[in-house]
């Protein structure tokens, strides 16, 4: 592993931290602020929809396209080629956004009622979701953008900038919940505008960056330019292939306003709790990865290619594992020191921890989808995790009808987790069974040592953890409790590791 990969993969991770913490912030304060009823579930189904933009522009489909061609035009040497690239794309990406964005706002009733047609059961629901749905389209013309300017900072080893974006979504709606929101008849509609001015200083944030490197891009049209095309024709199947576990997310949201009301809620809650690993591991490791993976191929680099995915999925399993035990084992405590205040109640906990336990059960396999795709689309083979993606939707679909039923809300996150696995392991089969990946030495004693480390870890907190503190202490003795408790589990783990022999110069295969 290089020096220069794993500084890369901190410095994303680190502000992806600082995003993540800001987010939770803002969801206390929404719990806090606005309870879960018929408005929050309005609001979180409309607000699934720029998040779902959000991770499918900015930390996937967009720009598994993008960064692979743009990486073939960085290896040409011509920094003119490369300009004109890079205008055409923009010019052409803006007006086609435009488009959608008009057209969304337009259509803003239908696709409320494809998302949650049990709104429609609601009137006044629907009616505000249609709202809160026109306030917040645009969002994804100013999303894709700073998608796109992200991928040209990220190809260039400016990885900072479009990493830290992200807090202002988190700014934005925090301002809005405590400044706009008791200026409102209806308080919920402050978070909708939040979103949309964090698209446009989300956009602003990322123009100095792109000055300083010469790339600024000119809006020209590209219809004919060969790159573009090729970026277009990438983009629909990559839409899909990268995005599979987010669309199944959304499909629990449909099936979801069906249910008893506040089941969209503790799903969205849910939701927040498993994405912040996701985020600081799978998102670090795709963003980093991706590049790398895009220049090895171009050079024809096989070696370095298998290395680089081979070290991802080294430091996936040792990070991934304490925090999918964390998350099952503490999922109650977290949601209730971090959102059981005023009007989200201790049932609310409950029901909500069931969602998180189910989701948290599939995170290794949202991470690993993350970073598995990656070795398909840097080589712009955007088919077969189209195909895979096609295939663990049917899946969860049928697992989302049989478990519905007897668990409700939690049967809709344990589907999505079980689809996750799925995927996850045809797209590894594949890479294996073409060589395209061929593991290094060590893995299974690697697997030995996390089980036995999570085992460790897994008995500890059993034996720590009080299932009914939050009834009884202040929101302080909560927090210092929690802490403790991730501290002390966090701890044992890697102790755990060490006393097996693991050493972090076994994550360097070999140097890239």
């Amino acid at each position: 592993m290089s020096e220069k990969l794993f500084k890369a993969t901190v410095v994303v991770s680190s502000m992806t931290l600082i995003s993540r913490i800001l987010g939770f912030v803002r969801d206390m304060l929404i719990a806090r602020i606005f309870g879960v009823n018929l408005a929050t579930d309005a609001f979180f189904v409309v607000f699934k929809i720029p998040n779902f933009l959000r991770r499918l522009f900015a930390e996937g489909a967009f720009a598994h396209a993008f960064v692979p061609v743009l990486a073939d035009y960085k290896a040409q040497g011509s920094k003119v080629a490369l300009k004109q690239f890079i205008d055409r794309t923009a010019g052409t990406l803006t007006l086609i956004l435009m488009l959608i964005t008009v057209t969304g706002i337009v259509a803003a009733p239908v696709l409320i009622m494809l998302l949650a047609p049990g709104f429609a059961i609601h009137g006044t629901q629907y009616e505000l979701a249609v709202l809160l749905l026109r306030i917040t389209f645009p969002y994804l013309l100013f999303i894709t953008l700073v998608a796109f300017a992200g991928g040209i900072l990220n190809a260039h080893g400016k990885f900072a900038i479009p990493a830290i974006t992200p807090v202002f979504l988190n700014i934005c709606m925090i301002a809005a919940s405590i400044r706009l929101a008791p200026l409102m008849d209806e308080p919920v509609i402050a978070l909708a505008w939040g979103v949309f001015a964090a698209g446009f200083v989300q956009l602003l944030f990322q123009i100095p960056a792109l000055i300083r490197l010469g790339l600024m891009p000119k809006l020209r049209l590209g219809f004919n330019d060969a790159g573009v095309n090729k970026i277009i024709g990438l983009m629909l199947p990559a839409i899909f292939s990268v995005s599979v576990t987010q669309i199944n997310l959304l499909l629990d949201t449909l099936i979801a306003s069906f249910l008893a009301v506040g089941s969209v809620s503790w799903l969205y809650y849910s939701d927040r709790l498993v994405e912040f690993p996701v985020g600081i591991l799978g998102l670090a490791l795709g963003t980093v990865i991706l590049p790398g993976l895009a220049k090895y191929h171009a050079e024809e680099d096989s070696a370095a290619f298998s290395n680089a995915l081979d070290w991802g999925l080294r430091l996936l399993l040792l990070a991934g594992m304490p925090a999918t035990i964390g998350l099952l084992l503490l999922a109650e405590p977290m949601l209730s020191t971090l959102f059981q205040y005023n009007e989200f109640g201790v049932r609310d906990v409950h029901l909500a921890g069931r969602s998180l336990r189910a989701y948290s059960i599939g995170l290794l396999g949202y991470i690993l989808i993350k970073v598995l795709v990656s070795g398909f689309t840097s080589r712009q083979d955007m088919k077969t995790p189209l195909r895979y993606g096609i295939y663990a939707m049917i899946a969860s679909l049928g697992l989302n009808i049989m478990l519905v039923f007897p668990l409700a809300h939690a049967g809709l996150a344990l589907a999505t987790s079980l689809g996750a696995f799925f995927n996850a392991a045809l797209l590894l089969r594949k890479l294996l069974r073409e060589h395209i990946y061929r593991p290094a030495s060590g893995w299974q004693v690697l697997f030995i040592r996390v089980l036995l480390a999570g085992a460790a870890m897994s008995a500890a907190l059993y034996y720590l953890v009080d299932a009914s503190w939050w009834n009884q202490w202040s929101a302080g003795e909560r927090v210092i409790n929690l802490l403790k408790w991730i501290a002390a589990g966090i701890a044992i783990y890697t102790a755990t590791l060490a006393l097996t022999g693991l050493r972090l110069r076994h994550l360097a295969v070999q140097p890239l």
